[in-house]
């Protein structure tokens, strides 16, 4: 019984070192003092709507689960009468090696930018370029 108790907390010491942090962090670029408009979905929660005032940002941090299958959905549209708008998935992992970050977006005039920034767990940082452009 004694060998079964030290294996399995060992075992749980492994899988707790496979969970790693990840965030995302939504800014608003946006000219002319524009809001920012957003809600976000998981499978398990929904955020907002936050309204993202002019050269603000929200942030995010939470923890990526042990299948690595943690994906969060976002809509952002942009005021003043919310017309624009784009829905998009913010944070996918495509690896069992990706370990997350933080994925940065940016909301500007002319479309959404990511940026995913390396860190400890990080092994192909994503430099800013434009990802999508805003729906009409």
């Amino acid at each position: 019984m004694k060998k079964l108790s030290v294996f399995l907390f060992v075992f749980s010491l492994c899988m707790l070192r496979h969970v790693y942090g990840a965030g995302i962090r939504i800014s608003n670029e946006l000219k002319f003092k524009k809001n920012l408009w957003m809600r976000c979905y998981s499978k398990d929660d929904v955020l907002g709507p936050n309204i993202i005032p002019n050269r603000q940002y929200y942030e995010n941090i939470f923890h990526i689960n042990f299948w690595h299958s943690t994906l969060f959905m976002y809509t952002l549209r942009q005021s003043p009468n919310y017309i624009h708008y784009q829905n998009f998935t913010v944070f996918k992992l495509f690896s069992l090696r990706d370990q997350g970050g933080l994925w940065d977006w940016r909301a500007r005039e002319d479309g959404i930018y990511l940026k995913k920034e390396a860190g400890e767990a990080i092994l192909n940082p994503v430099y800013m370029h434009k990802v999508y452009d805003w729906i009409y």
